[in-house]
């Protein structure tokens, strides 16, 4: 398969009409070492992309884990509450462990976004409370409709307990 392209001005216009071709035309002139050919500068951004988006998932699984961690500690009304906040946490945990073991550097950058994830996981907290089926919790709990600034403002939690805490373990045996 040779390329198509013949100028890397052709190669940038690609990019923003036709970008799975865009790849395989940079991937074939990498290939061939015609490296003066390469859309760099779209490429470059792109492999930056590639990296924000795993920690971006590894965030996102973490402020799943906490959103649900903290409701299961807090706001548990009986003993059937919170199965669904322990699946959810179990399956955030599960995905968290599988890009850990594919990209163990991610491991130390997540750990690092606790405060980002906490942020996100206090936001969908707030929105929880705010659906009717919850305002009874919002007044038991908060006497209102709670804000950011009803929940701690640094994680309560500790990057290990977000990875192995099993409240509905510790505080039953």
């Amino acid at each position: 398969m040779g390329t198509q392209i013949v100028n890397k001005e052709e190669l940038k216009q690609l990019y923003d009409r036709d970008f799975y071709l865009w790849v395989m035309e940079n991937l074939e002139l990498l290939k061939n070492k015609e490296f003066d050919l390469v859309d760099w500068e779209n490429l470059l951004e792109e492999i930056e992309d590639m990296g924000r988006r795993y920690l971006d998932s590894a965030v996102s699984f973490i402020a799943i884990i906490l959103e649900h961690l903290y409701k299961y500690e807090h706001f548990r009304e009986n003993e059937n509450m919170g199965n669904s906040w322990i699946n959810s946490i179990d399956n955030a945990r599960v995905e968290l462990e599988w890009l850990f073991k594919e990209m163990p550097s991610l491991k130390r950058k997540a750990q690092q976004e606790i405060d980002l994830a906490w942020y996100k996981a206090v936001k969908k907290l707030v929105k929880w409370f705010r659906k009717p089926e919850n305002y009874h919790l919002a007044k038991k709990y908060f006497d209102k409709l709670p804000t950011e600034q009803d929940f701690p403002k640094k994680c309560p939690y500790t990057f290990e307990q977000i990875l192995e805490y099993e409240a509905w373990i510790e505080n039953n045996t």
